[in-house]
């Protein structure tokens, strides 16, 4: 522990911390990515419509993974303080809070798609084929949403005391899981009936149901768990549940508000040429794919922050935060040169119209420029000051230059300017640019390091 203040945090243990749980994180986001790739790729084998109508289901699934995202993101924030000061019973408090909240905004929504399966997928689809593909998949899937949100939060738990191996390992065996049933159900091996999507869906069902007792019985018995119980879930705490929500309900609304705003996006390029959507998809998925670091360690920033907070020592959070800030700037620099050093040989893998292949390349350019920037301010802001317990700057920085300067610019770029693809692509993304300054000035205040623990 250093007592004395350094630039830079010179504690090798920090840094073993850090890299390992980086390395946990972006693997368990990995293998989270692996499970609906593993569903497309059965799934498209199997049919195009059931396909489709998987991912248009998936629409809504979007929506609840930002939601189990937001609570534990708030879970994480004000549990890690507490795991600093070696407090765990209020852990285990927060984390009952946690739980109940996700339950309840799981139940509204498979009640919601119970009562209204089809008109919520024509806000996606009108294809009657998809549509129908789509509600059987829905029927069966919406069970899974309560699941996953209460699973999530029991991980973040565990992620705000420093254990992200035990995830790692559940989620890949659900993953092998998922897998397994769904080419025995989807196809019809093994003398099971062919289920088709019906069986993706099963597959998923059987998976999360897997998720979710491994965990909760590690949280219960685990040597390294929280000693949790059932009485727990079911004991309110006052007090507690207050602190939870005035952390939680920035990082929520935040959190919504920008979800929104992802399919609006997608609908703005949309309107665009074939080839345009062609470039935007092949230049994106790649991005997303390296965006799981970037993701990663925002999570760990906030985790490390948090505990730094929990101990006390404000020369010691200060540096701390200089350290990862610098090292935010150095993944996401890694992350773009590898994007653009991979750019020809992904390209190759794919069969485009030389408008799309000449669009994809220069969109992959930008992309790697974007990755940079949106790796210093999405891990300073929503890992170093959120963690640090000021969540109300990252909800009102979301809001401004989501919805007052990003959505505007874009539909100006891309129907009244009418500019090159290009040009709506940065319009788009523009946020990642300019968010750095303000997340910079805030971060040098050192305004956002804010005791939550009583």
């Amino acid at each position: 522990m250093e007592d004395r203040e350094t630039f830079f945090t010179h504690d090798k243990q920090f840094y073993r911390s850090l890299f390992s749980m980086l390395l946990m994180v972006s693997l368990q986001n990995v293998v989270a990515y692996c499970v609906n790739m593993a569903d497309n790729i059965m799934l498209g084998s199997y049919s195009q419509d059931a396909l489709s109508g998987a991912a248009t289901v998936n629409q809504i699934f979007f929506m609840v993974q930002m939601l189990a995202g937001s609570i534990g993101n708030g879970l994480i924030v004000i549990a890690s303080q507490y795991w600093g000061r070696k407090l765990v019973w209020p852990i285990r408090v927060l984390t009952g809070v946690a739980v109940r909240w996700s339950v309840f905004f799981g139940c509204i929504v498979v009640v919601l798609c119970g009562a209204l399966p089809r008109q919520l997928l024509l806000i996606f689809t009108s294809d009657q084929a998809i549509l129908s593909q789509g509600l059987i998949y829905l029927r069966l899937i919406k069970w899974t949403f309560i699941i996953y949100m209460a699973a999530n939060v029991f991980y973040c738990a565990l992620r705000s005391m420093g254990n992200v191996h035990t995830s790692f390992i559940i989620s890949l065996a659900s993953l092998a899981v998922n897998i397994s049933v769904n080419y025995v159900l989807i196809f019809g091996h093994l003398g099971f009936p062919r289920l088709g999507i019906a069986g993706a869906a099963y597959g998923t069902l059987i998976a999360r149901t897997m998720e979710l007792c491994a965990v909760l019985f590690y949280m219960i018995f685990g040597r390294k768990g929280m000693k949790f119980s059932f009485i727990t879930l079911i004991r309110p705490d006052l007090e507690m549940g207050k602190d939870f929500l005035h952390v939680t309900v920035p990082v929520m609304t935040s959190t919504m508000l920008w979800s929104v705003s992802v399919p609006l996006q997608t609908a703005i390029l949309g309107h665009l040429s074939s080839d345009a959507i062609a470039a935007n998809s092949v230049a994106t998925t790649f991005y997303q794919t390296l965006k799981v670091v970037v993701n990663a360690m925002a999570s760990v920033s906030g985790v490390l922050i948090g505990s730094s907070i929990g101990q006390g020592n404000m020369s010691r959070i200060k540096s701390d935060a200089r350290s990862l800030s610098v090292l935010d700037l150095v993944i996401g620099a890694v992350m773009g040169s590898i994007l653009l050093l991979l750019k020809d040989p992904l390209l190759s893998l794919y069969s485009l119209s030389p408008e799309a292949m000449r669009l994809s390349d220069h969109l992959m350019v930008i992309m790697a420029f974007v990755m940079v920037s949106m790796a210093y301010q999405m891990s300073v802001c929503s890992g170093i000051i959120q963690g640090g317990g000021d969540t109300k700057y990252a909800m009102k920085l979301n809001l401004i230059s989501t919805w007052a300067i990003v959505m505007p610019l874009s539909f100006m770029a891309a129907f009244w300017w009418k500019l090159p693809v290009e040009g709506v692509v940065l319009a788009i993304q523009s946020d990642q640019f300019f968010k750095c300054l303000p997340v910079f000035l805030r971060f040098r205040s050192y305004k956002w390091i804010k005791k939550l623990t009583r």
